[in-house]
């Protein structure tokens, strides 16, 4: 199976990085095949709203920035994992920019059948919207929802949640 992991963290040794680096191992321990992308570091708009690409783009979009890439992977990807820091109730803003991008890809051309997600915080009880956000795009693709892990203060960077993100890798 082939996995697109969408780092939505500028920081490579962050406690997003973490859960991300604990869930390839765990999907790479399966023999998947994992490619990631630091979508926090990435020139990616927000949808504008346009339709070009549902009239005259056929699912193209009309920008041209580093979502190009993202399309690519996404199209060979069996399952997407959004990795992602919680900045004030949401996803950082590369990844909500990224998510709404989504609006342009038919569900008839993706692949994807599967979606996981790794959430860190500084606090408790900041998840809630985000997961509502997640659950409502994977039921809109119709996609499996492998598993979900958070941790927020001193749950960063522990074993117990490696093991939790290494399981959904490995069980995807």
């Amino acid at each position: 199976m082939n996995i697109l992991v969408l780092m939505g963290s500028p920081h490579p040794k962050g406690n997003t990085a973490f859960l991300a680096d604990a869930f390839t191992e765990g999907a790479k321990s399966a023999g998947h095949n994992v490619t990631r992308l630091g979508v926090g570091s990435m020139k990616i708009n927000g949808c504008i709203g346009c339709e070009y690409c549902h009239g005259k783009g056929a699912g193209q979009c009309i920008q041209k920035d580093d979502m190009q890439t993202v399309y690519q992977e996404m199209a060979k990807a069996d399952m997407i994992v959004f990795a992602s820091p919680i900045y004030y109730w949401s996803f950082s803003g590369q990844m909500s920019s990224l998510i709404t991008r989504f609006y342009s890809q038919s569900n008839e051309s993706l692949a994807v059948k599967k979606f996981a997600m790794l959430l860190s915080s500084g606090s408790p009880g900041v998840y809630e919207p985000t997961t509502s956000q997640y659950k409502s795009v994977i039921g809109y693709i119709g996609a499996k929802d492998c598993g979900i892990v958070t941790a927020y203060g001193d749950q960063n960077k522990t074993q117990a949640k490696a093991d939790e993100a290494y399981n959904i890798g490995k069980n995807a």
